[in-house]
C-alpha cells in the first residue's frame, strides 16, 4: 500500500468498528446506549470461578494478552465485548459483567442514572489526545476565536466536558458556541465537509485526523481535564470473597500489562491496529499521544473531587438526571501502595511538540 494510501483518513462508514476501541469516552448516546455485549465465546484461563469482563475492542483483552499477562490464571475470564463506556456499565448495573474498563464521563452518568456502579481502580494519563481539531485552512488561531462558530461534539463525551473546559478557560459558555451534537462518523463527515468550524474530540480520532493531515489542534486538554480511566465493577461482585480475588489479580495483571504498553509503544501499536483496523501510523501515534502514557494510580480524594466537577458540570446542564456524591460510588480497597492520582502521566520523547 502506498504511503498517501496509509496516510489517508478512513471513511466515516468505517468508523463504526472504531468505535469498539474507545473505552468509555462517548457518553449516554442512542447510538452508544443502544449496543449490547457480545461474548463470542472468548474465554481464557481455568478453574472453577469465572470472572465475566467486559470489554471493548483492542482493549483490556488485547493489552493483557500482548503483554503476556493471561498466562497463568487461576481462574476463568469470559470477555463481552461493548460498542463503549455506557452499554458496557448498563451490563454492570444488571450484573451482567462482574467489572470492566470505561474513561472519566461514563461512570458519572452512570451514577446520575442511579445504576449500581463501584469504580475499583484508576490509571492517569496525558490529555493530549483530547482535543478541538480545525481544518488546517480555518482562520482560528485561538479557542476564544470559538465564539459563535460551530462545534462537533459527541453529547455527554469526555470531549463534551473537555469542550465546556477549554470554553470556559477563555471566559466562554456553550451557549457562545453553535453546538452540533454528533457522533463520531457524522461528525468527521462535518468536519471534512466544510459543515462545522471545529470538531471536539478524543484519540485515536485526533490521531487520525492528524496523520491524515486534514485538521490541526486548535486546543488540547492537557492541564483542563483529568485524564482518568476507570475500572468498574458490579457491588454484588465485590460482596462475593472469591470474585473479590480474582478482581484483585485482574487489576494487578492489567497494571503490569500498562507498564509493558510504555515499554513497547511499537509493539502495541501493532497488535492494536490489527485488533482494531487502524492504520498502524494512527495506532502509534495515538499510544505516544494517549494511550501509552497511562499511569495506575490510587481511586483517592482528588479522583473523587476531579469526577465530582463533571458531575456538577453535567447537573448543571441537565444532561444527568440528578446530581449525586461520586464517592458514594467508589472502592478504595484495591488501592494497596499504588501512587496518588496526582502522579504525572508518562510522557515520550516529543509528544508534546507532535501533539500540538
Amino acid at each position: 500500500m502506498s504511503r498517501p494510501a496509509r496516510r489517508a483518513l478512513l471513511p466515516a462508514a468505517l468508523l463504526l468498528p472504531l468505535s469498539l476501541l474507545l473505552s468509555g469516552c462517548s457518553g449516554a448516546s442512542t447510538a452508544a446506549t443502544s449496543a449490547g455485549g457480545t461474548s463470542g465465546g472468548a474465554v481464557d484461563g481455568k478453574g472453577s470461578l469465572t470472572l465475566n469482563v467486559g470489554d471493548q475492542k483492542g482493549g483490556s483483552r488485547a493489552v493483557l494478552a500482548a503483554a503476556g499477562e493471561l498466562k497463568g490464571l487461576d481462574y476463568k475470564i469470559k470477555w463481552s465485548t461493548f460498542s463503549s463506556g455506557p452499554p458496557l456499565l448498563e451490563a454492570v448495573n444488571a450484573q451482567a459483567v462482574d467489572l470492566g474498563a470505561v474513561g472519566n464521563t461514563p461512570p458519572v452518568f452512570a451514577a446520575g442514572a442511579g445504576s449500581k456502579i463501584t469504580v475499583v481502580a484508576a490509571t492517569h494519563g496525558t490529555a493530549y489526545g483530547e482535543t478541538v481539531l480545525v481544518p488546517n485552512g480555518s482562520p482560528l488561531k485561538r479557542p476564544e476565536q470559538l465564539k459563535g462558530k460551530a462545534v462537533a461534539v459527541a453529547q455527554g463525551s469526555s470531549a463534551h466536558f473537555q469542550l465546556v473546559a477549554s470554553l470556559k478557560k477563555v471566559g466562554l459558555t456553550l451557549d457562545d458556541v453553535q453546538v452540533k451534537y454528533l457522533q463520531p462518523a457524522d461528525a468527521l463527515a462535518a468536519f471534512t465537509g466544510g459543515k462545522v468550524d471545529a470538531w471536539a474530540v478524543w484519540d485515536p480520532y485526533t490521531s487520525q485526523v492528524l496523520e491524515a493531515k486534514q485538521g490541526r489542534v486548535l486546543t488540547n486538554g492537557q492541564g483542563v481535564v483529568n485524564g482518568l480511566n476507570f475500572q468498574v465493577a458490579a457491588p454484588r461482585s465485590l460482596k462475593d470473597k472469591k470474585k473479590t480475588r480474582a478482581i484483585d489479580d485482574y487489576l494487578e495483571r492489567l497494571r503490569r500489562a500498562q507498564d509493558w504498553v510504555f515499554e513497547h509503544p511499537e509493539a502495541w501499536a501493532k497488535v492494536w491496529a490489527k485488533d482494531t483496523g487502524l492504520p498502524y501510523e494512527v495506532a502509534l501515534a495515538a499510544v505516544k499521544r494517549t494511550n501509552g502514557t497511562r499511569v495506575p494510580v490510587a481511586v483517592d480524594e482528588n479522583v473523587v473531587t476531579s469526577e465530582q466537577e463533571i458531575v456538577d458540570t453535567f447537573a448543571k446542564l441537565k444532561l444527568i438526571p440528578r446530581r449525586v456524591t461520586f464517592k458514594d460510588f467508589v472502592d478504595e480497597r484495591f488501592n494497596g501502595e499504588l501512587p496518588p492520582s496526582t502522579t504525572p502521566a508518562r510522557s515520550y520523547k516529543n509528544q508534546e511538540k507532535d501533539s500540538k
